[in-house]
């Protein structure tokens, strides 16, 4: 089927009570073992390219592999853009053939970033596009975004729900503790924060920098109102390490096959694992 807009797949997690996973892609290998993971557990899934994913395989490459993938799977793909920084970058995508983009004006002040919000919904909408916003700033780095720990702060509710009056958004990522990358330690993350904002705002939640993040933790924030879910770092993880296990057991190996093979099938187990986790198994 052709790929679908990101949110069909969340108002279906709404009615639900579920989250739908989104993927970070770099390559093919990549798009195969989520698009293969969500074939094997039946769930909707959201492939997502990062502006560092879009520099490295290049803007046709990426939606070429999604859309292939969304035509040749039984099951919804949506295809995604992960924090796009700039107006000019998520038209960019929209035109590519993307069906959902993330602007993320974060750093600015909330008058700006509702501002630039508004100016990408009003392409967007036009041509059937989802738009995620971000409000708050989620601390880590990811490709060639870095928010300094003391630079990262919460979402306020109150904000949150003057933002999401003003623009009208289809999905909001919110900070409640999340991080990019690898985590230190357990993640700390603040329900009551989470709890409020829900029930200001009645639009489905994003949580970011969700790979460190203790299962019944990721599954709290589900019950509070959270409906799509990103991954990325657990799957750089397994990708590695399949490559490192399979070069260790053959140090001669040449065939790019036999070693990325058993990357896919690690990223595929991983991606499967998560899938469970948000209840969005047999929901396709």
């Amino acid at each position: 089927m052709p790929l679908v807009p990101v949110s069909q797949l969340l108002a279906a997690a709404e009615e639900g009570k579920y989250a739908v996973g989104a993927f970070n892609c770099n390559n093919m290998e990549i798009v195969q073992a989520i698009v293969a993971a969500a074939e094997a557990e039946r769930a909707p899934v959201i492939i997502q390219a990062s502006q560092g994913a879009i520099k490295y395989a290049g803007l046709e490459y990426i939606v070429a592999l999604a859309r292939l993938a969304g035509e040749t799977a039984s099951v919804p793909v949506a295809l995604h853009l992960d924090h796009g920084t700039s107006f000019a970058q998520c038209i960019q995508c929209i035109r590519s053939g993307f069906t959902s983009v993330m602007i993320d004006g974060s750093k600015y002040p909330l008058e700006e970033n509702i501002a630039l919000t508004n100016r990408v919904l009003e392409v967007a909408r036009a041509v059937g596009v989802s738009v995620e916003a971000e409000l708050g700033k989620i601390g880590g780095t990811e490709d060639d975004i870095h928010v300094d720990e003391r630079d990262a702060f919460f979402t306020d509710p109150a904000e949150a729900k003057q933002f999401v009056d003003a623009t009208k958004v289809d999905a909001l990522a919110v900070a409640i503790g999340t991080a990019h990358g690898q985590y230190k330690g357990r993640p700390e993350l603040d329900f009551d924060r989470l709890a409020k904002i829900r029930q200001l705002v009645n639009i489905p939640i994003v949580l970011h920098g969700s790979s460190g993040v203790p299962e019944e933790d990721i599954q709290k924030a589900i019950t509070l109102g959270v409906r799509k879910v990103n991954i990325d770092t657990n799957l750089r993880e397994a990708f590695v390490d399949g490559v490192k296990e399979a070069i260790e057991k053959n140090p001669r190996e040449i065939d790019p096959r036999k070693i990325l093979g058993p990357a896919k099938l690690k990223m595929s187990e991983v991606i499967r694992e998560k899938i469970r986790i948000f209840g969005s198994n047999g929901k396709a």
